[in-house]
């Protein structure tokens, strides 16, 4: 029997792409031809609290729920950008990986992109309002980040399941550990990287594959 080498991808936690603490990984399979199409980093309990861990600072040292709503909107779309810069790579392993024929992938994988630049360009329109009152009363409502956000995508949609989970939430100043399907990681996975080669700090989004 010939032996592949399978392609490996790492788990992206606090800005870096990383192994799992206890090595662990698992293959996932082509639905088209029940082969394996990649080597992916099983996440345990360590990681996850690492993963949450490193979102939590994140958020609390304001490295992006404080940054200014223009500087988010920049970076949001340079992923986007990046998205469309690799469309023919991120097509053919979302096909690969969930079994969609390419036309179909591809056509998520940019309109993965366009979610992502609609909501960048809705990251500065987060407006409170002042509410007019009776007597010497100031009522106003300020709209603010919630903090971290657990997301657990499906396997249909893969990549853009992925946008529409982490894009409201990253123009809104959030952060994230994002968890896709396991049969259907390897997108997801990528968009940890490339978020990192926007721009998007350090734990800001981090990225899980496991059971």
């Amino acid at each position: 029997m010939v032996q592949t080498t399978l392609d490996s991808y790492k788990l992206v936690i606090d800005g870096q792409q990383v192994d799992a603490a206890e090595g662990a990984t698992f293959e996932t399979i082509s639905p088209a031809n029940n082969e394996a199409v990649g080597r992916i980093a099983k996440a345990g309990i360590e990681d996850v609290n690492r993963a949450v861990a490193a979102a939590r600072r994140a958020f609390d040292d304001g490295r992006w729920s404080k940054m200014t709503p223009l500087e988010r909107t920049k970076r949001m779309r340079r992923m986007a950008d990046i998205i469309r810069e690799r469309v023919d790579e991120l097509s053919r392993l979302e096909t690969l990986n969930s079994g969609k024929i390419i036309v179909e992938a591809r056509a998520d994988v940019l309109n993965s992109a366009i979610c992502i630049d609609y909501y960048a360009s809705l990251a500065g329109q987060t407006w409170g309002e002042t509410i007019p009152m009776n007597g010497p009363l100031l009522d106003y409502t300020v709209r603010e980040p919630i903090g971290v956000c657990a997301q657990i995508i499906p396997w249909n949609f893969p990549m853009l399941m992925a946008a529409w989970k982490i894009a409201p939430a990253l123009a809104t100043g959030n952060t994230i550990v994002l968890k896709p399907a396991s049969n259907t990681p390897i997108t997801a996975l990528l968009l940890g990287q490339i978020a990192l080669e926007a721009g998007i700090p350090d734990g800001v989004l981090n990225v899980l594959s496991g059971p």
